[in-house]
Protein backbone atom coordinates (compact mmCIF):
# COMPACT_ATOMS: atom_id res chain seq x y z
CA UNK A 1 0.00 0.00 0.00
CA UNK A 2 1.02 3.59 -0.55
CA UNK A 3 -0.52 6.73 0.93
CA UNK A 4 -1.73 9.62 -1.23
CA UNK A 5 -2.91 12.85 0.38
CA UNK A 6 -5.74 14.67 -1.42
CA UNK A 7 -6.52 18.22 -0.30
CA UNK A 8 -9.20 20.31 -1.99
CA UNK A 9 -8.17 23.96 -1.69
CA UNK A 10 -7.58 27.18 -3.62
CA UNK A 11 -4.78 28.16 -1.23
CA UNK A 12 -1.35 26.97 -2.35
CA UNK A 13 0.37 27.51 0.99
CA UNK A 14 -2.35 25.57 2.79
CA UNK A 15 -2.25 22.87 0.11
CA UNK A 16 1.48 22.31 0.50
CA UNK A 17 1.39 22.17 4.28
CA UNK A 18 -1.77 20.11 4.75
CA UNK A 19 -0.95 17.53 2.07
CA UNK A 20 2.47 16.84 3.60
CA UNK A 21 1.11 16.79 7.15
CA UNK A 22 -1.52 14.20 6.17
CA UNK A 23 1.23 11.79 5.08
CA UNK A 24 2.69 11.79 8.63
CA UNK A 25 6.22 11.19 7.35
CA UNK A 26 9.43 13.19 7.59
CA UNK A 27 12.02 11.92 5.11
CA UNK A 28 13.99 15.21 5.12
CA UNK A 29 14.94 15.70 8.78
CA UNK A 30 18.70 16.15 9.20
CA UNK A 31 19.34 15.50 5.51
CA UNK A 32 20.66 17.40 2.52
CA UNK A 33 17.65 17.74 0.24
CA UNK A 34 17.88 17.96 -3.54
CA UNK A 35 14.76 19.81 -4.66
CA UNK A 36 13.37 19.42 -8.22
CA UNK A 37 10.61 21.82 -9.32
CA UNK A 38 9.09 22.07 -12.81
CA UNK A 39 10.76 25.05 -14.48
CA UNK A 40 10.43 23.85 -18.07
CA UNK A 41 9.74 27.49 -18.93
CA UNK A 42 8.90 30.60 -16.90
CA UNK A 43 5.28 30.62 -18.09
CA UNK A 44 2.61 30.91 -15.35
CA UNK A 45 1.19 27.78 -13.66
CA UNK A 46 0.48 25.10 -14.64
CA UNK A 47 3.14 25.61 -17.34
CA UNK A 48 5.71 25.87 -14.56
CA UNK A 49 5.80 25.59 -10.77
CA UNK A 50 4.05 28.42 -8.94
CA UNK A 51 6.57 30.39 -6.90
CA UNK A 52 4.01 30.50 -4.08
CA UNK A 53 4.03 26.70 -4.07
CA UNK A 54 7.81 26.64 -4.40
CA UNK A 55 8.32 28.99 -1.46
CA UNK A 56 5.76 27.23 0.74
CA UNK A 57 7.43 23.89 0.08
CA UNK A 58 10.93 25.23 0.73
CA UNK A 59 9.72 26.72 4.03
CA UNK A 60 8.04 23.43 4.94
CA UNK A 61 11.25 21.49 4.28
CA UNK A 62 13.14 23.85 6.58
CA UNK A 63 10.43 23.48 9.23
CA UNK A 64 10.73 19.69 8.91
CA UNK A 65 14.43 19.96 9.70
CA UNK A 66 16.16 19.72 6.33
CA UNK A 67 19.87 20.34 6.91
CA UNK A 68 20.42 21.93 3.51
CA UNK A 69 18.35 22.54 0.36
CA UNK A 70 19.77 22.51 -3.16
CA UNK A 71 17.50 23.30 -6.11
CA UNK A 72 18.69 21.48 -9.24
CA UNK A 73 16.86 21.91 -12.52
CA UNK A 74 17.16 22.63 -16.22
CA UNK A 75 14.67 24.22 -18.57
CA UNK A 76 13.85 23.51 -22.19
CA UNK A 77 13.24 24.78 -24.76
CA UNK A 78 13.65 28.03 -22.79
CA UNK A 79 17.10 29.09 -21.55
CA UNK A 80 17.52 27.82 -17.99
CA UNK A 81 19.38 30.87 -16.67
CA UNK A 82 16.72 33.20 -18.06
CA UNK A 83 13.94 31.07 -16.59
CA UNK A 84 15.57 31.12 -13.16
CA UNK A 85 15.85 34.91 -13.34
CA UNK A 86 12.30 35.40 -14.56
CA UNK A 87 10.92 33.12 -11.84
CA UNK A 88 12.82 35.14 -9.21
CA UNK A 89 14.74 32.07 -8.10
CA UNK A 90 18.08 33.79 -7.36
CA UNK A 91 16.48 36.46 -5.20
CA UNK A 92 14.53 33.84 -3.28
CA UNK A 93 17.70 31.77 -2.82
CA UNK A 94 19.34 34.73 -1.07
CA UNK A 95 16.31 35.26 1.15
CA UNK A 96 15.85 31.59 2.06
CA UNK A 97 19.46 30.37 1.98
CA UNK A 98 19.29 27.57 -0.55
CA UNK A 99 21.73 26.65 -3.30
CA UNK A 100 20.92 26.58 -7.03
CA UNK A 101 22.43 24.25 -9.61
CA UNK A 102 21.77 24.89 -13.30
CA UNK A 103 21.78 21.40 -14.82
CA UNK A 104 21.85 22.88 -18.34
CA UNK A 105 25.40 24.14 -17.81
CA UNK A 106 26.63 21.19 -15.73
CA UNK A 107 29.67 19.50 -17.37
CA UNK A 108 29.40 15.94 -18.62
CA UNK A 109 31.25 14.61 -15.58
CA UNK A 110 28.31 15.84 -13.48
CA UNK A 111 26.18 13.21 -15.23
CA UNK A 112 26.29 9.43 -15.01
CA UNK A 113 25.37 7.04 -17.83
CA UNK A 114 22.36 4.84 -17.12
CA UNK A 115 21.38 1.77 -19.15
CA UNK A 116 18.29 0.20 -17.55
CA UNK A 117 17.74 -3.41 -18.61
CA UNK A 118 15.23 -3.62 -21.45
CA UNK A 119 15.36 0.14 -21.97
CA UNK A 120 14.00 1.72 -25.13
CA UNK A 121 16.81 4.30 -25.04
CA UNK A 122 19.24 3.41 -27.86
CA UNK A 123 22.45 3.68 -25.82
CA UNK A 124 21.09 4.56 -22.40
CA UNK A 125 20.97 8.14 -21.15
CA UNK A 126 23.00 10.50 -19.02
CA UNK A 127 21.41 11.25 -15.62
CA UNK A 128 22.21 14.14 -13.27
CA UNK A 129 24.78 12.89 -10.76
CA UNK A 130 23.49 15.13 -7.97
CA UNK A 131 20.24 13.12 -8.01
CA UNK A 132 22.11 9.84 -8.35
CA UNK A 133 24.10 10.66 -5.20
CA UNK A 134 21.28 12.40 -3.31
CA UNK A 135 20.60 11.68 0.33
CA UNK A 136 17.01 12.91 -0.06
CA UNK A 137 14.98 14.01 -3.11
CA UNK A 138 11.88 16.20 -3.06
CA UNK A 139 9.92 17.05 -6.21
CA UNK A 140 7.01 19.34 -6.98
CA UNK A 141 5.05 18.92 -10.19
CA UNK A 142 2.17 20.45 -12.12
CA UNK A 143 -1.02 18.75 -13.32
CA UNK A 144 -1.39 18.95 -17.09
CA UNK A 145 -1.50 17.30 -20.47
CA UNK A 146 1.42 17.04 -22.90
CA UNK A 147 0.75 17.58 -26.60
CA UNK A 148 4.15 16.44 -27.84
CA UNK A 149 3.74 12.72 -27.25
CA UNK A 150 3.88 12.38 -23.47
CA UNK A 151 0.05 12.60 -23.24
CA UNK A 152 0.31 13.86 -19.64
CA UNK A 153 3.06 15.49 -17.64
CA UNK A 154 2.98 14.76 -13.92
CA UNK A 155 5.59 13.17 -11.63
CA UNK A 156 7.26 10.78 -14.07
CA UNK A 157 7.54 13.36 -16.85
CA UNK A 158 9.21 15.71 -14.33
CA UNK A 159 12.22 13.38 -14.38
CA UNK A 160 12.99 14.23 -18.02
CA UNK A 161 14.67 17.39 -16.68
CA UNK A 162 17.34 15.17 -15.13
CA UNK A 163 18.55 14.12 -18.58
CA UNK A 164 20.65 16.78 -20.38
CA UNK A 165 19.28 18.72 -23.34
CA UNK A 166 21.76 21.30 -24.64
CA UNK A 167 24.50 19.81 -26.84
CA UNK A 168 23.02 16.32 -26.52
CA UNK A 169 20.64 14.29 -28.70
CA UNK A 170 18.56 12.77 -25.88
CA UNK A 171 15.52 15.03 -26.28
CA UNK A 172 15.52 14.53 -30.06
CA UNK A 173 15.68 10.77 -29.50
CA UNK A 174 12.89 10.91 -26.92
CA UNK A 175 10.47 13.06 -28.89
CA UNK A 176 11.00 11.22 -32.18
CA UNK A 177 10.45 7.76 -30.70
CA UNK A 178 7.20 5.80 -30.79
CA UNK A 179 8.31 4.55 -27.38
CA UNK A 180 8.43 8.05 -25.84
CA UNK A 181 6.06 7.29 -22.96
CA UNK A 182 7.93 4.09 -22.10
CA UNK A 183 11.21 6.00 -22.17
CA UNK A 184 9.81 8.57 -19.75
CA UNK A 185 8.99 5.77 -17.31
CA UNK A 186 12.45 4.29 -17.76
CA UNK A 187 14.16 7.46 -16.52
CA UNK A 188 12.27 7.00 -13.26
CA UNK A 189 13.63 3.48 -12.81
CA UNK A 190 17.09 4.83 -11.91
CA UNK A 191 16.12 6.88 -8.84
CA UNK A 192 13.41 7.37 -6.23
CA UNK A 193 11.96 10.56 -4.77
CA UNK A 194 11.36 10.70 -1.02
CA UNK A 195 8.52 13.23 -1.16
CA UNK A 196 6.44 14.55 -4.07
CA UNK A 197 3.85 17.33 -4.09
CA UNK A 198 1.54 18.05 -7.05
CA UNK A 199 0.01 21.51 -7.38
CA UNK A 200 -3.32 21.01 -9.15
CA UNK A 201 -4.91 24.37 -8.39
CA UNK A 202 -4.96 25.08 -12.15
CA UNK A 203 -4.49 22.43 -14.85
CA UNK A 204 -4.10 22.16 -18.60
CA UNK A 205 -6.78 19.77 -19.84
CA UNK A 206 -5.31 19.92 -23.35
CA UNK A 207 -2.16 21.28 -24.96
CA UNK A 208 0.73 21.58 -22.58
CA UNK A 209 3.35 21.71 -21.37
CA UNK A 210 3.65 25.49 -21.99
CA UNK A 211 0.17 26.49 -23.17
CA UNK A 212 -3.22 24.86 -23.07
CA UNK A 213 -6.81 25.15 -21.93
CA UNK A 214 -6.75 26.09 -18.26
CA UNK A 215 -9.24 24.58 -15.85
CA UNK A 216 -9.33 24.83 -12.07
CA UNK A 217 -9.04 21.54 -10.19
CA UNK A 218 -8.26 23.22 -6.85
CA UNK A 219 -6.43 20.23 -5.45
CA UNK A 220 -3.06 19.34 -3.94
CA UNK A 221 -1.69 15.80 -3.94
CA UNK A 222 1.27 14.45 -1.99
CA UNK A 223 2.92 11.05 -1.70
CA UNK A 224 6.04 9.03 -2.41
CA UNK A 225 4.87 6.69 -5.18
CA UNK A 226 5.07 8.11 -8.71
CA UNK A 227 2.76 5.51 -10.25
CA UNK A 228 0.06 6.21 -7.67
CA UNK A 229 0.38 9.98 -8.02
CA UNK A 230 0.32 9.88 -11.82
CA UNK A 231 -2.70 7.55 -11.81
CA UNK A 232 -4.57 9.89 -9.46
CA UNK A 233 -3.53 12.87 -11.58
CA UNK A 234 -4.87 11.19 -14.73
CA UNK A 235 -8.13 10.43 -12.91
CA UNK A 236 -8.49 14.12 -12.06
CA UNK A 237 -7.81 15.13 -15.68
CA UNK A 238 -10.55 12.72 -16.74
CA UNK A 239 -12.95 14.26 -14.24
CA UNK A 240 -12.26 17.66 -15.78
CA UNK A 241 -12.61 16.41 -19.35
CA UNK A 242 -9.34 16.03 -21.22
CA UNK A 243 -7.78 14.74 -24.45
CA UNK A 244 -8.81 11.41 -26.04
CA UNK A 245 -5.32 10.01 -25.37
CA UNK A 246 -5.68 10.63 -21.64
CA UNK A 247 -9.39 9.76 -21.46
CA UNK A 248 -9.34 6.36 -23.16
CA UNK A 249 -8.82 2.94 -21.58
CA UNK A 250 -8.00 1.85 -18.06
CA UNK A 251 -5.74 4.32 -16.29
CA UNK A 252 -3.18 1.64 -15.45
CA UNK A 253 -3.00 0.86 -19.18
CA UNK A 254 -1.74 4.38 -19.94
CA UNK A 255 1.68 3.70 -21.46
CA UNK A 256 3.76 5.73 -18.96
CA UNK A 257 2.02 4.02 -16.06
CA UNK A 258 1.98 0.53 -17.57
CA UNK A 259 5.72 0.64 -18.30
CA UNK A 260 6.44 1.99 -14.79
CA UNK A 261 4.52 -0.95 -13.31
CA UNK A 262 6.58 -3.38 -15.43
CA UNK A 263 9.75 -1.75 -14.06
CA UNK A 264 8.57 -1.99 -10.44
CA UNK A 265 8.77 1.75 -9.91
CA UNK A 266 5.76 1.72 -7.57
CA UNK A 267 2.38 0.12 -7.02
CA UNK A 268 0.78 -2.15 -9.62
CA UNK A 269 -2.91 -1.57 -8.91
CA UNK A 270 -5.23 1.24 -7.72
CA UNK A 271 -6.26 -1.09 -4.90
CA UNK A 272 -2.85 -0.40 -3.35
CA UNK A 273 -3.64 3.30 -2.75
CA UNK A 274 -4.71 4.50 0.68
CA UNK A 275 -6.21 7.98 0.41
CA UNK A 276 -5.74 10.58 3.14
CA UNK A 277 -8.08 13.58 3.29
CA UNK A 278 -8.81 16.58 5.47
CA UNK A 279 -12.41 17.49 4.62
CA UNK A 280 -15.78 16.30 3.31
CA UNK A 281 -15.01 18.08 0.04
CA UNK A 282 -11.80 16.09 -0.30
CA UNK A 283 -13.65 12.84 0.49
CA UNK A 284 -16.11 13.55 -2.32
CA UNK A 285 -13.23 14.06 -4.76
CA UNK A 286 -11.56 10.85 -3.57
CA UNK A 287 -14.74 8.88 -4.30
CA UNK A 288 -14.77 10.34 -7.81
CA UNK A 289 -11.07 9.51 -8.28
CA UNK A 290 -11.65 5.91 -7.13
CA UNK A 291 -14.47 5.55 -9.68
CA UNK A 292 -12.19 6.70 -12.50
CA UNK A 293 -9.36 4.45 -11.33
CA UNK A 294 -11.68 1.41 -11.42
CA UNK A 295 -12.91 2.03 -14.98
CA UNK A 296 -11.81 -0.54 -17.56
Amino acid sequence: MTKIAVVVTKDRTFGVNKSIELLEINPVKGKEVIFKPNFNTADPPPASTSMETFKALALKLKEMGAKKITVAERSGPANTEEVFKEKGLYKLAEEMDFKIINLATAPEDEYVLKKPEGSHWKDGFLFAKIFDDAECIVETCCLKTHQYGGHFTLTMKNAVGLVPRDNYQYMKELHSSKHQRKMIAEINSVYKADLIVIDGIVTFIDGGPMEGTRKEANVFLAGTDKIALDAVGVAILRLLGTTPEVMNGAIFNQEQIKRAVELGIGISSPKEIEFLTDSEESLVLVDQIKAKLSEK
